[in-house]
């Protein structure tokens, strides 16, 4: 990316996703070309929070939000954004590897390209290598692209989607527990990737896993029973938390 990804900032952010998953009053600053991981217990609100800021939550019956989610100054949430524009520009990976099945490889990267129209053929070509090489997919791949993505292993899938993800530039990564269903080796690809991509991205992951959260990310939040209990970089986070209750979840007392 030639120009900073634009800053993204919440505000007073209060979200309800389903009929029980809620966040209430978030307001955080994601700074640009960072890993940002959210930590908590299941069903603290984590996961919501994410879906909010690329008005995923829309897709549930019950779904609303209110307060602001700002990118680059502007509100995401605003009557004349386009939501499949902002879905190109916010990105988003899921715990589960979720490859469109009846696409090729190719045709999974350059599904979200394709929805801008007809390109020339050259230059998707040339989108799919670079974004299968930016998640190191490449070489396992490339006598293969147009075979079934669903012939690929779980942590393949996972690293298609992905690149899926980056093929359209977007400014945000959204990764809700994009390794839960890896094996180790899996998550380790991942997570090697993700330190990666920060240099081109500014990436939001949801995580389950403290050593995660530890060696991937730059800043860390603490959710616990829909409220933001504790944020700040990783490193003050996990040696020197703030809050009563987060030192006793990083610790293993509960959760």
């Amino acid at each position: 990316m030639t120009e900073p990804a634009p800053r993204m900032q919440t505000t007073n952010l209060t979200a309800m996703y389903g009929k029980f998953s809620a966040v209430k009053g978030v307001s955080l600053d994601f700074a640009p070309f960072q890993v940002h991981a959210l930590i908590g217990p299941s069903g603290c609100g984590k996961s919501t929070f994410l879906r909010a800021l690329n008005r995923l939550h829309e897709m549930s019956v019950g779904g609303w939000v209110t307060g602001t989610v700002l990118l680059d100054g502007a509100d995401i949430y605003g009557p004349d954004v386009s939501v499949i524009r902002l879905r190109r520009r916010i990105g988003m990976v899921f715990q589960r590897p979720t490859p469109f099945p009846t696409k090729s490889i190719y045709g999974n990267v350059a599904a979200g390209l394709m929805l801008e129209g007809r390109r020339p053929k050259a230059e998707l070509d040339a989108i799919v290598e670079r974004s299968l090489q930016r998640t190191a997919l490449w070489d396992e791949v490339k006598d293969r692209l147009h075979t079934s993505a669903m012939a690929l292993s779980g942590g393949q899938q996972q690293r298609l989607c992905l690149a899926r993800t980056i093929a359209p530039e977007p400014d945000v990564i959204l990764l809700d527990e994009p390794t839960a269903s890896l094996d180790p080796q899996g998550t380790q690809r991942i997570e090697e990737l993700v330190f990666e991509l920060k240099r081109d991205f500014t990436i939001i992951i949801v995580t389950h896993n403290m050593q995660q959260a530890a060696r991937v990310s730059d800043t860390t939040t603490f959710f616990y029973l829909g409220n933001m209990v504790e944020h700040g970089p990783t490193t003050q986070i996990f040696t020197t938390p703030q809050q009563e209750q987060t030192e006793a979840y990083i610790t293993g007392r509960f959760g």
